[in-house]
């Protein structure tokens, strides 16, 4: 699986280079600026970009409306998008397409090797992770008053924060003790309440994902 990397420390960057690697993902390229990251991703077409959000030059969400522009001209592109710190903003306006393989998290967590490459594997296969720490800050805002979100029980509410951490239905299960038949009983009800209809393509669970995600604006 190749992977495009773009992070301006050095040290950080060599780091999951070698993680990368040890996991048996093959490194297409690995830069550390805006325009480096913009002609990798269009001559290269890697299975993956992993992207920090900050990139020089301009050091503000460089490397995000990179990941995004490539998304656009490529749609569906898998994207990884590390953050030093919880933006919300970030993370709503990555999943504004509607379209899996998608991902946002904190740079404290590629130092568990296994939930990194976890998470890079799941965008990878077009599916979300998002970093629990983003969901419990959004939880924290506004949940009470939240509409429609206010019409989710407690038990669903629950069941859609790890939706949006990117787990599937037998992995909400396990982690909540439940039949998998419980979780597809849940995740029909949060769909019904969201007013989420059933497509063709079916990213119902993304639009649940983003809907919660707006919550916290």
């Amino acid at each position: 699986m190749r992977v495009v990397l773009a992070e301006d420390l050095f040290l950080l960057r060599d780091g999951l280079v070698r993680m990368l690697e040890a996991y048996d993902f093959e490194i297409a390229a690995a830069v550390e600026s805006g325009p480096e990251l913009e002609r990798a991703l269009a001559e290269l077409e890697p299975d993956v970009a992993v992207v920090d959000v900050r990139l020089p030059p301009s050091h503000t969400d460089e490397g995000l409306q990179c990941a995004l522009q490539a998304r656009r001209a490529r749609p569906g592109l898998p994207v990884l998008v590390l953050s030093q710190h919880v933006e919300q903003l970030y993370a709503r306006e990555l999943l504004a397409d509607g379209t899996g393989g998608v991902g946002y998290l904190l740079k404290d967590r590629v130092f568990d090797a296994e939930q990194f490459i976890d998470a890079v594997r799941r965008v990878a296969a077009g599916g979300t992770a998002m970093d629990p720490q983003v969901i419990q800050q959004l939880l924290s805002r506004r949940q009470a008053e939240s509409r429609p979100l206010g019409r989710l029980t407690p038990r669903e509410r629950e069941v859609l924060e790890l939706m949006a951490q990117g787990r599937s239905n037998t992995a909400i299960a396990e982690r909540l003790v439940v039949t998998e038949r419980a979780i597809a009983k849940h995740t029909s009800n949060i769909f019904a309440k969201l007013d989420l209809e059933v497509s063709d393509d079916d990213n119902r669970r993304v639009l649940a994902v983003l809907a919660y995600l707006d919550q916290g604006r």
